[in-house]
């Protein structure tokens, strides 16, 4: 039996599709690509740890306090904390809100399949009766509007999910950068089989959430719920954040008769790899929070390598949004690489085609992105 070898692809980016089959990256490597990219995600890292601590203890903490006040300082209040926060001197926790709120209004996978289930619903009830209990405003409050409180521990549950997902995804991108310091890391290939493994490991690491009422344990999210790392928290943060995203207000009509917001969901494309740096690096923009929070925390080296630029930092934050959108391209890399039917560089006819329609697929997503554009 005589197999046909595979024929190049005829896509549009036929070229990255290639590029992928054969273990390279959707990111050329070239070493201004590896000190951008491994820079930027550790300055990353160190933003990520802070979201992560702060929205699990706002899921953990602050569980039904309609008016969280204080939230964003993680229990520790302090007048020159507060002055600092009014001052904006501070991380921006709201860009962390806003990526929680993008996955809550997504949806998808199992996470958001379970947090309309019976089981859940169960333990929501259990949790809410025990912290309204005596509280006769709330509890005539719940009367009146029994899907409510419901719906606020649901993106609790969220906040909990995607404090989880972070914590992991911060250790990996500073112990990137550690390697990097210590020589191991070479390559945009050297980077995103770091990334690779560091899913790999954590993929199955169940995703739980409890709070304490008054002394007394509530599960919300149990370990038996079969909720995991990858599949329940990375897939669907990579869907909602890196592709979908939300339309920028102020750049976009959200009038229905101006139809410039299509009508369906699944086709959104304003995640951070369509994002145009250029609005990016403007107020008013959520991801120039984020842009803003990771220029305080950008190595010396990387800090170096935009000076040697013709603007040198006088438009840092659109820079640091590149870089940042170069570092995504790298764990897009990774992530496809991880859900791929078979290893990308199968050998074997029927897996080497099963492999191109699944990359094709995703591909068909790629075509309006900024891919060309942080290749150029």
């Amino acid at each position: 039996m005589v197999t046909t070898p595979l024929q190049p692809s005829k896509h549009p980016l036929a070229k990255y599709i290639h590029r992928l089959e054969s273990g390279k990256a959707l990111l050329k490597n070239s070493p201004d690509n590896l000190i951008e990219v491994v820079g930027i995600l550790k300055s990353y890292g160190v933003v990520l740890d802070r979201y992560s601590i702060n929205l699990n203890y706002i899921a953990e903490n602050q569980f039904l306090v309609l008016f969280p006040f204080f939230k964003y300082f993680d229990g520790q209040f302090s007048w020159s904390k507060l002055f600092r926060h009014w001052w904006h001197d501070r991380i921006n926790y709201e860009y962390a809100e806003y990526c929680m709120r993008g996955m809550l209004w997504h949806g998808g996978g199992k996470l958001d399949d379970y947090l309309d289930s019976p089981e859940f619903n169960r333990y929501c009830q259990d949790a809410i009766a025990a912290k309204i209990k005596g509280n006769l405003l709330v509890s005539s409050l719940n009367g009146l509007f029994p899907e409510f409180l419901p719906e606020q521990v649901k993106m609790l549950a969220y906040y909990s999910a995607l404090g989880q997902f972070w914590r992991v995804m911060s250790d990996m991108f500073l112990s990137l950068s550690d390697r990097y310091d210590n020589g191991e890391i070479e390559s945009i290939g050297d980077v995103v089989k770091h990334i690779l493994d560091g899913l790999v490991e954590s993929a199955n690491k169940p995703i739980t959430y409890a709070v304490e009422i008054k002394g007394k344990t509530y599960q919300l999210i149990p370990e038996s719920a079969g909720l995991t790392f990858l599949m329940d928290t990375a897939v669907p943060y990579v869907e909602a954040v890196f592709f979908r995203g939300t339309p920028f207000l102020g750049t976009i009509s959200y009038n229905a008769q101006a139809n410039q917001i299509p009508s369906d969901q699944g086709s959104f494309n304003y995640g951070a790899l369509y994002a145009d740096p250029l609005p990016v690096g403007s107020a008013g923009i959520p991801p120039t929070l984020l842009m803003q929070d990771m220029r305080h925390f950008i190595p010396d080296y990387l800090h170096e390598f935009y000076r040697q630029t013709p603007r040198q930092e006088d438009d840092l934050l659109v820079k640091i949004c590149i870089s940042f959108q170069k570092s995504m391209y790298c764990v897009t890399t990774a992530a496809l690489q991880g859900l791929a039917p078979y290893p990308l560089t199968t050998e074997n006819p029927k897996e080497k085609l099963a492999n191109r329609q699944y990359l094709e697929q995703w591909m068909n997503r790629f075509t309006t992105s900024r891919i060309l554009d942080v290749n150029s």
